[in-house]
């Protein structure tokens, strides 16, 4: 219509935003370092474990992917007990239920080339890095198709407390399609088919700003 009103912008930037801010509120949510409740019937994890492997696995909430979580009395435990013992909202569970919200956003904010989303979770540093593989593309007239079909797991894989500045590490195993392609449509990278995907990825967070947001600040592959 003419001389209208653009609403469909506002609708979409108030999408963003919400994402963003449910993303805020997930991450870090929970009280305490608790290991997940057993179900009846089920043995303790605990007795369970053999040789000394430290991890307890679950089901993932919603996505149906495995969680690994460590040991309380692992390195990577005893780093997660300093941090709730700053921040008594942070669980491993409530952390994972958040990282896989935000692996979700930025893998394809990345594809679209959101710089605004990004930037809202990436680090400075990690941000430069991103912005500027989108540019390239952009620059050659590529496309971007990535689609997670399935996560299979999320684990813990370490974690790191310097003064009030954390770091938890997580490593996701999914199914996804990677392909780029050229201006004239022709594949340049990657394929249209399903492949498993191992993603490391660290996020950081100073526990004394009012910013609840954990952003990325490191990647690489498993």
């Amino acid at each position: 219509m003419q001389g209208g009103f653009p609403i469909d912008l506002i609708l979409f930037a108030m999408v963003a935003a919400f994402l963003v801010l449910r993303l805020r509120s997930v991450l870090g949510k929970r009280q305490g370092y608790e290991r997940p409740p057993q179900a009846p019937g089920m043995p303790d994890a605990r007795a369970a474990r053999v040789e000394g492997v430290a991890e307890d696995v679950m089901p993932a909430r919603g996505s149906g992917a495995r969680r690994n979580l460590p040991s309380p009395q692992s390195p990577v435990g005893q780093a997660l007990t300093q941090i709730v013992e700053q921040d008594p909202s942070f669980s491993p569970n409530g952390f994972l239920d958040g990282a896989e919200g935000a692996f979700r956003m930025i893998v394809a904010a990345f594809a679209q080339g959101d710089r605004q989303m990004l930037r809202a979770l990436l680090s400075d540093e990690t941000y430069s890095g991103f912005e500027q593989a989108v540019a390239g593309r952009e620059a050659a007239g590529e496309t971007q198709r990535t689609e997670i079909r399935s996560m299979h797991e999320m684990a813990l894989e370490g974690a790191e407390l310097r003064g009030s500045v954390a770091d938890v590490t997580v490593r996701f195993v999914s199914d996804q399609v990677n392909m780029t392609t050229g201006r004239g449509g022709e594949i340049v990278a990657g394929s249209d088919a399903i492949t498993e995907v191992i993603d490391i990825w660290t996020f950081q967070r100073d526990l004394t700003a009012k910013d609840p947001t954990w952003k990325l600040t490191a990647t690489r592959s498993g």
